[in-house]
């Protein structure tokens, strides 16, 4: 870390997908900064799309208590506002850089950094910013805790524990029916969630992205638990899963935002094959947004308010174009340009796919 920085006046926004421990972030940073340096903060509204348009309120201390707890994000947020490629709602226009606009929008409201909470698209956009002349340190955010440099992201152990409490309470319906529950879990291109969240709740099946499996697999492991006597079966999904011809399954196109597509509906379309293949009555659960919502797990607090601390501290040290990251024990800066566009996979021969397997979870890969 550099030297002492003269920081007078934040900016915080909050981009992307909403988390449990946004607000913790937003707590952490603005208490600090208010408390240890006597710094004023501005919230940023609506992600980038407040800072296109020039939409900021001061954080007074009162603001910011109170909120540790909170899910959502009291900035509130968007995926559909890129500075670098802005397409002004309902207008139908073709895309255009702004990204000028907000460097003129942060100098004139006389900002001294910006602190971009988000995920791989919301970095990626902070990481231009600050190849343009502003101050920006991130804060990584995301429910698959697939960003790179960075050993976990807050939100994502909150949301492990909605997908495993899911998963407990369908084990009793599926025993009580002799069920296949197919539950389906969030993660395009990661299988984190679906992977720690099948494990904490005895999911007999997982499926991810980084494993390719066939179905025909997934038909044998239901049938080997039947010729043990073994009367339900529960299976947990990555959305980001493709049909064995290579395709997603697409819920949704967005052409104006950083994701181009919306996931979900694998789990109702392998719950249909399942049942088809192996005369085993099936039923499919999509968990969708109830992830991103509530408040925060204890451990989740914890690492926002450790995160949101040392983004400030980084900043009065005079480094930025970072991220902060946990590794180890640690939380340490990372440049911005190293994790923007890149992601963080299950390694399909990690130790926690190798305990998976050994208690007698299925892949579907063999």
């Amino acid at each position: 870390m550099g030297a002492e920085h003269s920081i007078r006046r934040i900016g915080v926004l909050t981009g992307g997908g909403d988390c449990p421990g946004l607000n913790a972030v937003i707590r952490a940073v603005v208490k600090t900064g208010i408390l240890q340096h006597g710094a004023e903060a501005y919230g940023i509204l609506d992600g980038y799309y407040g800072l296109i348009r020039n939409r900021m309120r001061r954080l007074n201390y009162e603001d910011v208590s109170g909120i540790l707890t909170l899910g959502g994000t009291i900035l509130g947020t968007s995926n559909r506002a890129n500075p670098f490629a802005y397409v002004e709602p309902d207008s139908g226009d073709e895309p255009r850089d702004v990204s000028d606009r907000c460097v003129e929008n942060f100098r004139e409201a006389g900002l001294d950094v910006l602190f971009c909470i988000g995920g791989d698209g919301t970095l990626s956009i902070g990481h231009g910013l600050a190849l343009k002349g502003i101050p920006v340190v991130g804060v990584p955010k995301t429910i698959d805790n697939d960003i790179c440099g960075t050993d976990v992201t807050f939100g994502f152990d909150s949301a492990v524990q909605i997908v495993a409490e899911a998963v407990d309470r369908l084990h009793t319906t599926a025993m009580s029916h002799q069920r296949a529950m197919v539950i389906e879990a969030m993660g395009r291109y990661a299988g984190w969630l679906a992977l720690v969240g099948g494990m904490a709740g005895g999911g007999d099946i997982i499926l991810i992205p980084e494993i390719p499996y066939t179905i025909e697999n997934v038909c044998r492991a239901i049938e080997e638990r039947r010729d043990q006597g073994k009367r339900f079966h529960i299976v947990v999904v990555a959305e980001g899963v493709r049909q064995p011809d290579g395709e997603y399954v697409v819920r949704q196109r967005v052409e104006d935002s950083h994701d181009k597509i919306r996931l979900g509906g694998v789990g109702v379309w392998l719950a249909a094959r399942l049942e088809e293949m192996t005369d085993v009555e099936s039923r499919a659960v999509v968990l969708g947004h109830v992830q991103r919502g509530g408040s925060p797990t204890a451990f989740d607090r914890v690492l926002a308010t450790r995160l949101g601390h040392e983004a400030f501290m980084q900043a009065a040290g005079g480094n930025f174009d970072i991220m902060v990251g946990v590794q180890g024990p640690d939380i340490v800066p990372v440049p911005l340009e190293t994790v923007a566009d890149e992601q963080r996979l299950v390694p399909p021969d990690g130790d926690l796919v190798r305990a998976a397997r050994a208690v007698g979870t299925s892949f579907g890969d063999a």
